[in-house]
C-alpha cells in the first residue's frame, strides 16, 4: 500500500504540529520515524491513519485522498499510545468484538495474532482488567495486525515490553513487511529504529529534517 503526503500541515490551538510535510511511503518496507518528544511523530501517524484531519495539504492512500473519497485507509492496522479496551472482557473477546466490524478475520487469525505478539492462550482468556502494562501493549499490537492489514501504523510499539517481548515484536514486524505490507513506526528507541527500519525519517518541529 502506498501513502503520499503532500504539503501536510496541522495547527492545533495556534501550535503548528505538522509543517508542510511531503513524503512517499511504499511497500514492502519498514519506515522508522524518529524525533524528540513533541516533534510531531505521533501527529504524523495520526494523520496517515485518518485520525487527524490536516489543516492543509493531502494524505493520499493508494490514490484516494483521505477525508475526500475515504476517511480511513481501507486496509489499516494502527496502535497508538494508551489504547484502551473494555476491561470486563478478555483479550480474546475484545478482538472478536472488533472482528465483527469488517468481518475479514477468522478466529484462527485472532489466535495467530496473539501468538505473534507473545500472548498465550491463558493470557488471551484473561480479562483485560487483570492485564499488566506489557500485556495491554501486546493486545494493542495484536488488534493492529489480526486483520492482516496492508498498512500498519505503530506509535511507540515497544513501550512497556520486556527485552524478550521486544525481540518477538521486532521479528514479527519484519515478517509482516516481508509479506508485502507498508509498516510505519514512530519510536524514540534508537535500537528499534536501527534494527527494523529500511528507511529512517527524522522529524523536528513538525518538519522532516532528514531521511
Amino acid at each position: 500500500m502506498t501513502v503520499e503526503l503532500v504539503n501536510v500541515s496541522k495547527t492545533i490551538m495556534r501550535n503548528q504540529v505538522l509543517d508542510h510535510v511531503s513524503f512517499h511511503f511504499d511497500s514492502p518496507k519498514i519506515y522508522g520515524v524518529t524525533g524528540r518528544n513533541g516533534s510531531g511523530k505521533t501527529m504524523l501517524i495520526r494523520a496517515i491513519a485518518g485520525l487527524l484531519i490536516p489543516t492543509s495539504g493531502q494524505v493520499i492512500v493508494d490514490g484516494d485522498v483521505l477525508h475526500d473519497k475515504i476517511d480511513f485507509p481501507s486496509s489499516m492496522g494502527v496502535t497508538i499510545e494508551n489504547t484502551t479496551f473494555p476491561r470486563d472482557l478478555t483479550g480474546f473477546q475484545n478482538l472478536v468484538s472488533l472482528s465483527k466490524i469488517k468481518k475479514t478475520a477468522t478466529t484462527a487469525d485472532i489466535k495467530d495474532a496473539f501468538r505473534k505478539v507473545g500472548l498465550s492462550e491463558n493470557d488471551w482468556n484473561t480479562k483485560v482488567a487483570n492485564y499488566s502494562l506489557g500485556m495491554r501493549q501486546k493486545l494493542s499490537i495484536a488488534q493492529a495486525i489480526f486483520e492482516k492489514p496492508k498498512l500498519l501504523l505503530l506509535d511507540e510499539p515497544t513501550n512497556g515490553l520486556d527485552e524478550e517481548s521486544t525481540w518477538i515484536l521486532r521479528n514479527t514486524l519484519k515478517v509482516i513487511a516481508h509479506a508485502g505490507s507498508t509498516v510505519i513506526l514512530a519510536s524514540h528507541d534508537k535500537e528499534d529504529i536501527a534494527y527494523l527500519s529500511d528507511e529512517v525519517i527524522q522529524i523536528d518541529g513538525g518538519k522532516i529534517v532528514n531521511n
